[in-house]
């Protein structure tokens, strides 16, 4: 035993090694603690505001449903009296006609609980159905019947799925038709979502245990080098993590443009085209009551006006998330239309003024800039009360300037007379950060101007242009 303990006495030179490694193995694991931690707080935080956003888009296509089947019926239940048998009969069939996708359809109940449409699960049809709970105890028809009492509304529960007799989570929207004691309604099921959720969580577990992997690999290799070079490695790893949490950022922004280009094909696609088909219903409608009342002519043309404010303000927020202009044509003509719509909408008297690119600048210099053109018009309008505002964009032998002018009110200044950094600001800066630029802000009680700058390492030499792009950008 006395020989093995003479074997455990440590060297001078062991003892300094294991003063040097003790301390970083044990912030490594409190890293790895902390950064696992951390990394699935942010990710649920993600995850549960994709998740809203994903059943609240749900919501918003049930209440487009529920309106186009308003407008199908809307003429016979506001001539029928509350006992007309034949119009619920006409209403009922209509109902029932109205099936899309694999398994959407329109049910209703009367408040009494007794169902008399359900198109895709008939044995329904004709039974009454107070008391109803889905598997875990929620109350099924009796909310619904609720619900549409109080005007109309959303509930959430489990219910089999027509296509596959499976149970899933279902989002419902009901509303109620009160002369009538219908509740009238429509739902969707989110299992989708629900697994996109669960798919995420899945791969944020596994980039953990990836990462810890990675962490306990890396101290692995620390431990064998650091007597030796432990001051070479930290920099190194400095470094790196540098690179490491830039490339990050970097993802973050493409994960933003790419998100707010798929929104603005969603909603060029899908909401506006609804609409347009809505808007053509209400004008054939006029048409055919030209002759009849004159009040309905008027209630009609003032429908119609409505539905093309709303379509083009869905334009107008689908060009404002991602403007296609700015991938076919370049900087200049995107900050042309983003100056125009602004002027338009404000009534700010706005100048703007650019050399040429021929679309030289290259993907993340024109998102930055544009983003940042956007950002400040957002402040001006909002916050500057400025009535003249002057935008010039133009390329240089150090590469490209984006400045923006205002005669507002300028920033508001701190006590240490500096002006104060908004979110708005903190993302400009940001922004060009990314691409090793610089921005400058001046401020004053006459107006503010904020220029930004971006190296000549973002503009594309010639022969890298296609000949369409060629073409598009002369």
């Amino acid at each position: 035993m006395r020989h093995f303990l003479s074997h455990l006495r440590l060297s001078y030179g062991q003892k300094l090694f294991l003063l040097a490694t003790l301390p970083l193995v044990l912030a490594v694991a409190a890293i790895s603690i902390l950064v696992a931690n951390q990394s699935r707080q942010l990710a649920e935080r993600e995850i549960k505001a994709l998740e809203i956003q994903l059943i609240e888009a749900k919501k918003a296509e049930l209440k487009n449903y529920i309106s186009i089947a308003r407008t199908a019926f809307v003429n016979i239940y506001g001539r029928a009296a509350p006992d007309d048998e034949q119009a619920k009969l006409a209403v009922t069939q209509v109902l029932a006609s109205m099936i899309y996708g694999q398994d959407g359809y329109f049910f209703v109940f009367d408040y009494d609980g007794n169902n008399l449409v359900s198109p895709r699960q008939t044995y329904l049809i004709g039974k009454n159905w107070t008391g109803l709970e889905d598997q875990n105890g929620t109350a099924i028809t009796d909310n619904l019947i609720q619900i549409a009492r109080q005007g109309g509304g959303y509930h959430t529960y489990d219910w089999p799925k027509p296509s596959t007799r499976e149970t899933a989570r279902m989002v419902t929207y009901v509303v109620g038709l009160q002369d009538w004691q219908w509740a009238i309604g429509t739902g969707i099921f989110i299992d989708d979502v629900l697994e996109t959720v669960a798919a995420s969580r899945a791969e944020v577990e596994s980039r953990v245990r990836r990462t810890s992997a990675y962490i306990l690999a890396i101290t692995v290799a620390a431990l064998l080098l650091v007597f030796m070079s432990g001051l070479v490695i930290n920099i190194r790893e400095r470094r790196l993590a540098d690179a490491k949490l830039k490339e990050l950022t970097q993802r973050v922004f493409d994960a933003q443009e790419e998100e707010r280009g798929r929104v603005a094909r969603e909603l060029h696609d899908g909401i506006s085209q609804i609409l347009v088909g809505v808007r053509y219903a209400l004008d054939s409608a006029r048409r055919r009551f030209a002759s009849g009342d004159d009040r309905a002519k008027d209630t009609l043309d003032k429908g119609i006006d409505h539905l093309s404010g709303a379509i083009q303000e869905v334009r107008r927020i689908s060009r404002d998330l991602r403007p296609g202009v700015l991938d076919d044509l370049g900087l200049g003509p995107a900050l042309k239309a983003l100056t125009d719509d602004f002027a338009t909408r404000t009534g700010i008297k706005t100048e703007f003024h650019t050399v040429v690119f021929r679309n030289r600048l290259d993907h993340n210099a024109k998102n930055a800039l544009y983003r940042i053109a956007q950002e400040a018009l957002t402040n001006i309008e909002r916050h500057a009360n400025a009535s003249t505002v002057t935008i010039d964009v133009r390329g240089h032998k150090r590469g490209a300037t984006l400045r923006i002018a205002d005669d507002g009110t300028g920033i508001p200044q701190d006590k240490n007379n500096s002006a104060k950094s908004g979110l708005g600001l903190r993302n400009m800066q940001e922004r060009v950060e990314q691409l090793d630029g610089t921005l400058r802000i001046f401020s004053s009680r006459s107006g503010t101007i904020i220029v930004a700058e971006v190296p000549l390492s973002h503009i594309l030499p010639p022969e890298e242009l296609s000949p369409d792009k060629r073409k598009a950008s002369a």
